[in-house]
């Protein structure tokens, strides 16, 4: 699992190293315990990796609550930066851009919904790149 944290919405994913994207949605921050524990018993998962950046420490401590048979869920913090860059790439990427604004360059673009859940994936993409 991975968690893009912020002080109002979370970011979070689950991503398998082979299979890719499982599971992608944005959470307000006040349900990301609720919704982590859900993907938790769904997807049997261990270990969460979160964005070390905005309400990195409160996410965290959230996170490490949750037991898995009996211990602590491994929390793993990642280099978060430029990651919403990256994850406005990937949704200009999943929906690209129809009629004149395909003329528009990319760098000027910005997404009609937030990006949180693709910065999550990238946070994930990243931890598997540094393993």
């Amino acid at each position: 699992m991975s968690v893009d944290p912020g002080r109002e919405k979370c970011g979070i994913a689950v991503v398998h190293r082979s299979r890719g994207i499982l599971y992608k949605s944005i959470v307000e921050t006040a349900e990301l315990l609720a919704a982590a524990t859900a993907l938790v018993v769904k997807y049997s998962l261990t270990t969460a990796v979160v964005g070390d950046s905005t309400s990195s420490r409160s996410a965290q401590s959230k996170l490490s609550t949750i037991e898995v048979k009996g211990q602590k869920m491994t929390v793993i913090p990642v280099n978060e930066y430029r990651s919403t860059d990256q994850a406005r790439n990937r949704y200009w990427a999943d929906h690209p851009p129809k009629g004149l604004f395909r003329l528009i360059p990319i760098t000027m673009r910005v997404p009609p919904v937030p990006v949180d859940d693709y910065a999550a994936v990238v946070l994930a993409e990243r931890y598997f790149a540094g393993q």
